[in-house]
């Protein structure tokens, strides 16, 4: 079951699998089966595994409260509870057991002790999401940024020189970090109106990642650029040109054609 491909459709997920990943024992392999997880079963099954039958109610309770239930409203909830109630009972140890779960929704409820944990800045809140955005797991990549995107436009300017460094990376997937949680508009997230008004903020981001050899980076990065180009297309154009003045190779011009593509 481990290298299996996954199903199209919920409906086709064959039920072994199914009961796995609501057991936490089976990680996702695609979009279909992630959205496919009950979390509630989830829930009740990770935390009796780990000796936190008390948290069970509370964590249900909070998620029966939400108006919006939604995968990522419901993971968002489950974490921002988990980390209040490890506070509450000085649980030192649940954070290590989630963050090294074999779930991968599991591992993503981790990432909101980092961003709900007010104790840190935002070196530290991205020193220790940088271990989530290297996470061999599509889900979790995603929900890491989105658990630090708000302190990261509250601290824009800091958060921009600290993700500098990441660029060099050897992991495509921290790299793309750089651009994915930074992104003028991005996905089911709030907007940045700073970047989306002054995108010359980012250059030093794009700048190191222009020819970037990943296509998962490249993808980012002209995301980014179409992003800011639906509010300052003078600027995509320009940046656009001058790239391709100056390092016209394949790399550069696939985030290039990727930029404009809205304009």
């Amino acid at each position: 079951m481990e290298n299996r491909k996954g199903a199209k459709a919920i409906k086709d997920i064959p039920t072994d699998v199914l009961v796995g990943l609501n057991k936490g024992e089976l990680s996702s392999v695609n979009l279909t089966e992630w959205l496919a997880i009950d979390q509630r079963l989830l829930v009740e099954n990770v935390l009796d595994s780990l000796g936190r039958n008390t948290y069970i109610p509370i964590v249900l309770d909070a998620i029966e409260g939400l108006e919006k239930k939604t995968v990522n409203t419901i993971n968002q909830c489950i974490g921002y509870t988990l980390f209040h109630l490890t506070k509450e009972e000085n649980d030192t140890e649940l954070f290590t057991l989630l963050k090294q779960h074999k779930s991968d929704l599991v591992r993503c409820w981790a990432t909101y002790f980092i961003g709900y944990n007010e104790s840190l800045n935002i070196r530290e809140k991205l020193k220790g999401i940088r271990y989530f955005a290297g996470d061999t797991h599509f889900g979790v990549r995603e929900i890491c940024w989105m658990a630090v995107r708000a302190d990261i436009i509250a601290n824009l300017e800091e958060s921009i020189a600290l993700l500098l460094p990441w660029t060099g990376d050897k992991s495509e997937y921290v790299r793309r970090f750089v651009t994915e949680s930074t992104r003028p508009r991005g996905v089911w997230c709030k907007h940045i109106e700073v970047l989306k008004e002054k995108p010359e903020f980012g250059i030093p981001l794009l700048e190191a990642l222009k020819s970037d050899s990943s296509k998962y980076v490249k993808d980012s990065v002209g995301n980014w650029l179409n992003d800011a180009a639906k509010t300052r297309p003078d600027f995509v154009i320009e940046l656009c040109d001058k790239w391709q003045a100056e390092v016209s190779q394949k790399d550069t011009n696939y985030i290039i054609l990727r930029a404009k593509r809205s304009l």
